[in-house]
């Protein structure tokens, strides 16, 4: 009886030790996930800050706050469960899913340069056609819009991360997802927090109280940021479109190659490989974005508006 319980307590003392062993490979895991994803990070960070100009300053933090955490949500209870079963019970369907999330950001990035570009002030609209909505109305719908281009990054976010683990145990796979959703949305909304709140501390720093450089430098970062800012939404709109078109080019295998021949042929020059890769997908995405648009046009041109009175 003593040896049979004894013999229990070594294997459990067994499991033990090899459940501490694999999740010592944890952090790495992390660490090299974190990587793979840096890309969609900048473009996420990049496209966020847009969504909050033109909003009233003091809500600036709340609408950051807001949009980070139903990110983390969204990761947390939603996209890591759908990748840990989507891969055990469809591993087929993770790629087209991806693939209908990146032509929605070539559309949305489409949309955002048609818009820049578009001329549309030889027609004045007529009152009643013009939609009047409160601030509270519009901070909800830019939150609403942001959440809807996250849930597409993050969910690529979360895809790569269980590329990462898929061959690890469950519970590493379970740890590692859970840790990279939490840092990388801590890490992303922090940041655009800081930039968004950059011109608060300009101001902070410029005051009187402070060294003549510092107050210059104050003033500088308040005189930089509104330049800063729309240089970011330009970013924001061109990373759409790239990450976009590159999550559609490696779901099909003959971009995918044409993409791997390109980083091979320029890989000892790694900034020039990067940049080329980008512009192209750049351009791919516009291009796509362009022909979802005339589809959506299309297809809302022929959509019945509603029933049909009946006499």
């Amino acid at each position: 009886m003593a040896s049979g319980l004894f013999a229990l307590l070594d294997d459990i003392s067994a499991l033990v030790k090899a459940s501490a062993a694999t999740l010592d490979d944890v952090p790495t895991q992390v660490a090299k996930t974190t990587g793979k994803v840096s890309g969609i990070v900048i473009d996420d960070t990049a496209v966020t800050p847009k969504y909050v100009v033109g909003l009233d300053p003091s809500r600036e933090l709340s609408i950051i706050f807001n949009i980070a955490k139903k990110s983390l949500i969204n990761k947390l209870l939603i996209l890591s469960p759908a990748a840990l079963l989507l891969g055990y019970f469809a591993p087929w369907a993770i790629t087209p899913i991806l693939m209908l999330g990146g032509a929605y950001l070539c559309y949305e990035g489409y949309e955002k340069v048609h818009s820049m570009f578009s001329k549309h002030h030889e027609e004045t609209p007529e009152a009643e056609d013009v939609k009047v909505i409160t601030p509270e109305e519009l901070e909800k719908e830019r939150i609403n819009s942001a959440v809807r281009t996250d849930i597409i990054l993050s969910a690529e976010i979360m895809a790569i991360a269980y590329s990462q683990v898929v061959d690890a145990p469950l519970v590493n796979q379970i740890v590692v997802m859970l840790a990279v959703a939490i840092f990388i949305t801590v890490a992303v909304y922090g940041f655009v927090g800081l930039i968004v709140k950059a011109d608060d501390i300009g101001v902070h720093l410029a005051q009187k109280k402070f060294h003549p450089a510092t107050q210059k430098f104050g003033r500088g970062i308040v005189k930089a940021m509104p330049h800063f800012l729309n240089i970011l939404g330009y970013v924001g709109t061109a990373a759409m479109l790239w990450v976009g078109a590159e999550i559609i080019a490696h779901g099909i295998p003959f971009t995918a190659h044409l993409l791997h021949d390109l980083e091979h042929a320029l890989a000892h020059i790694p900034a020039v490989a990067w940049l080329a890769k980008a512009v192209i997908c750049a351009i791919g995405g516009l291009i796509l974005g362009f022909f979802i648009d005339k589809i959506v046009k299309a297809v809302k041109a022929v959509w019945p508006k509603g029933k049909p009175e009946v006499a």
